[in-house]
């Protein structure tokens, strides 16, 4: 009788057990991590910029000054997906279609305006549907970067809470988190002695670990995301 072949391969096991274990010596892990503290304060900026400029360019709409400033807008949102690309690239690894409106600009030798000079520039720009999808790009930035500063706070003040107990199960009543002198307290876990706050922090590596890996997916699925809105205008 032949002996049935497992269905994951040990040297599969031991792979997949490498690259878990060892996100924290991967410096991939650290520009995912960059990729997401930076997504909440570019996303306000975005959020901020278009929101402003939609609104002040809507009210001066019946005077010159407003269809500029609605398309500086759209511009600007043009240029907020050039960013990302760039980051989506340069951080997490993932190819992102820069908006064809700004591949268009040749900054070799000063601005030159694609076509027909710049009222065919504009035409472009309001005509060209990867300029919509950059609009949508920068909403969608904006809620992903709340997102990504909520998990990052989480992984990392959990994780920091746990590792420390070593540190701190025996600090004064002033130092202790929530206990009197000599405990610490992680919600409703008392840990007042050495051998406890060592298990705690052995609980924290385990989530140190689980939280990075949770973190990388969490950064290549939102710079993934980003290259497919992003594709999706130049489909268009």
């Amino acid at each position: 009788m032949s002996t049935a072949e497992p269905i994951v391969s040990a040297a599969t096991l031991r792979v997949v057990g490498r690259r878990f274990l060892g996100v924290p010596l991967r410096s991939q892990t650290y520009r995912n991590l960059s990729y997401l503290l930076l997504a909440l304060p570019l996303g306000i900026v975005y959020a901020v910029g278009l929101v402003t400029g939609t609104a002040v360019g809507t009210g001066l709409l019946l005077t010159w000054v407003g269809l500029p400033v609605l398309l500086a807008t759209l511009a600007g949102a043009a240029v907020a997906a050039g960013i990302e690309a760039r980051l989506a690239s340069g951080l997490v690894g993932v190819d992102a279609a820069v908006p064809t409106v700004l591949r268009e600009f040749d900054v070799r030798e000063g601005v030159t305006f694609p076509g027909d000079g710049f009222a065919d520039a504009l035409r472009r720009l309001v005509t060209a549907p990867s300029t919509w999808t950059s609009v949508v790009l920068v909403v969608y930035k904006f809620v992903v970067g709340l997102v990504s500063f909520v998990a990052v706070v989480t992984v990392g003040s959990v994780t920091l809470a746990l590792l420390a107990a070593p540190l701190v199960y025996d600090a004064s009543g002033a130092l202790a988190t929530g206990g009197a002198a000599g405990r610490y307290r992680i919600g409703s876990w008392v840990v007042s002695s050495l051998p406890e706050a060592v298990a705690v922090a052995g609980v924290g590596v385990i989530a140190l670990i689980a939280g990075l890996n949770l973190l990388n997916r969490l950064a290549r699925f939102q710079a993934r995301s980003v290259a497919t809105i992003l594709r999706t205008g130049e489909r268009g």
